[in-house]
């Protein structure tokens, strides 16, 4: 049986979120502006979605960057991947974030990001004195080279 989310229109002018093809792991979430947004090269700005979400326990929805506004236009999510936890109702908002050369224009109902419904599991938390031995121990980042 599949999960339900149930979303709420916070501001009538908002879109819930939907998958765009069959196959899509991400639905895709339209922003809601009064005026376009000109996103200069470097900047962020948080938009509003309009919406607020009920997710199921024992689930997280994943907010993500669009992968051709990220690709094409060097936009992302500041916090990607974000995470909207199930006990949260207030309005979903974007953080984007400019890593191109050049100024994005952002207008009313544009999609500019996505949300993942993932599971997840709350562990049992317990302080040790020690952990169990391994091969890579306290090796860094990028231990196993290029190739």
């Amino acid at each position: 049986m599949k999960p339900v989310l149930k979303f709420k229109k916070l501001d009538p002018r908002a879109e819930i979120p939907k998958y765009q093809t069959a196959g899509a792991a991400g639905m895709d979430v339209s922003v809601i502006l009064d005026a376009s947004v000109f996103l200069d090269p470097g900047t962020a700005v948080t938009l509003r979605t309009g919406l607020a979400v009920e997710i199921p326990e024992g689930y997280e929805i994943q907010v993500r960057p669009r992968s051709g506004l990220a690709f094409k236009h060097g936009l992302t999510i500041a916090n990607s991947p974000g995470t909207l936890d199930s006990d949260w109702r207030g309005e979903n908002l974007l953080r984007i974030v400019n890593h191109s050369q050049e100024t994005f224009t952002i207008s009313h109902g544009m999609r500019m990001a996505q949300f993942v419904l993932a599971p997840v599991q709350q562990a049992d938390i317990v302080e040790v004195d020690e952990l169990s031995e391994t091969e890579r121990g306290e090796k860094g980042f990028g231990h196993t080279g290029l190739k």
